[in-house]
């Protein structure tokens, strides 16, 4: 899965976008970050996986931040653990899976970040080599027909506590 965004549109077909999740912000259990605003980020360290919205995102948003790009995720996680980051910005649902392991116990999910458009895109698609319309079309209308049949939202319920669709758009 990819974001679907113009910039990587250039390169590549996108099918219907399939999901939707939105980025989030991590931090110790003894924070004393509030809230996700640029604001609330002031003067912070914050992880985030290099070559992602979410890192496009936080180098545009949180300028009066320290904004560290790591190569993988588990890297920002093991310096967020260990004291070496106030914060972490990546995918929600990311976040939370580590949350919700041993490693991720030392902190919290502080919130979420309402996704922008123009950075974020509107949501993740499968993506196909530019041409291959006729793939395109055929995944399309997988994603299409488990919409419509009610196997997405009975997968979607089965393992989220929240829709990950994020809406008709």
């Amino acid at each position: 899965s990819m974001s679907i965004t113009p910039e990587r549109a250039e390169k590549v077909d996108f099918t219907h976008k399939y999901y939707n999740t939105p980025p989030a912000i991590a931090a110790p259990k003894d924070t004393d970050i509030k809230g996700v605003t640029k604001e609330d980020l002031a003067g912070k360290t914050i992880g985030v996986q290099a070559s992602t919205t979410h890192f496009n995102y936080s180098t545009k948003t949180y300028t009066d931040s320290t904004v560290k790009p790591y190569p993988t995720a588990q890297e920002y996680q093991l310096d967020l653990a260990n004291g070496r980051l106030d914060a972490a910005n990546d995918d929600v649902v990311v976040l939370q899976q580590w949350l919700d392991s041993p490693d991720g116990a030392c902190c919290k999910l502080v919130g979420t970040i309402q996704p922008v458009i123009e950075i974020h895109g509107p949501g993740a698609g499968i993506a196909v080599r530019k041409g291959e319309t006729d793939l395109v079309n055929q995944f399309n209308a997988a994603i299409d027909a488990i919409r419509a049949n009610g196997k997405y939202k009975e997968i979607n319920d089965k393992y989220f506590k929240f829709d990950v669709y994020g809406g008709e758009s």
